[in-house]
């Protein structure tokens, strides 16, 4: 029985953590190669892509994308999807994916003259089942190795710790006060 509440509580704590690490943004700083667009034909991997942009049919199979490839400080390749996230989950409200297509290649650069960006992002690399984080923000910054304090990440979590702690905080009390006492009064002559 115990093993089963630590496996139901390890289990619903990684799906949490999960969660909020695919939907909390998070900066990569690269360098862009490469802007383009291309079809996409959705399958399974569907729910790893964003709606269709208002105005779009939304029961299409396929559209346009555009996609950021990069080059991280470290040599190794990322590959970014552009798409509006519009009034839907993640809460990004992005409504600018052309605008944020035409910085994204207007800071192209090569090896031997890099412009170093900071690209915000949400989501996960896989390339097994073809799904891309999706690019928020692009924005120059001065090197490879500049530090970016995630403060809206932070205070998100923040937030919801303290959601948490005090939901327990009550229920801790709550359990003491109220069903304590009434169990205690039930079990009272079995002993």
């Amino acid at each position: 029985m115990v093993y089963i509440r630590v496996v139901f509580w390890l289990l619903f704590w990684v799906l949490i953590a999960s969660f909020l690490h695919y939907t909390l943004p998070q900066t990569d700083i690269a360098r862009v190669s490469d802007t383009y667009t291309k079809r996409i034909d959705f399958g399974e991997n569907s729910i790893f892509w964003a709606a269709p942009d208002v105005g779009n049919d939304a029961t299409a199979t396929n559209r346009d994308v555009f996609f950021i490839q990069a080059v991280r400080s470290n040599g190794r390749v990322m590959v970014y999807r552009n798409e509006d996230t519009g009034w839907g989950w993640p809460p990004y409200f992005k409504f600018d994916t052309s605008n944020l297509q035409a910085e994204a290649a207007d800071l192209k650069s090569t090896v031997e003259a890099p412009k170093w960006v900071a690209i915000k992002h949400y989501g996960w690399r896989n390339e097994l089942i073809s799904i891309f984080p999706n690019a928020v923000s692009v924005r120059q910054v001065e090197g490879p190795d500049v530090r970016i304090i995630p403060w809206f990440t932070i205070f998100v979590l923040v937030v919801l710790f303290a959601i948490f702690w005090a939901i327990r905080v009550r229920w801790v009390r709550f359990r003491k006060n109220r069903i304590n006492p009434v169990v205690d009064e039930w079990t009272d002559g079995w002993g």
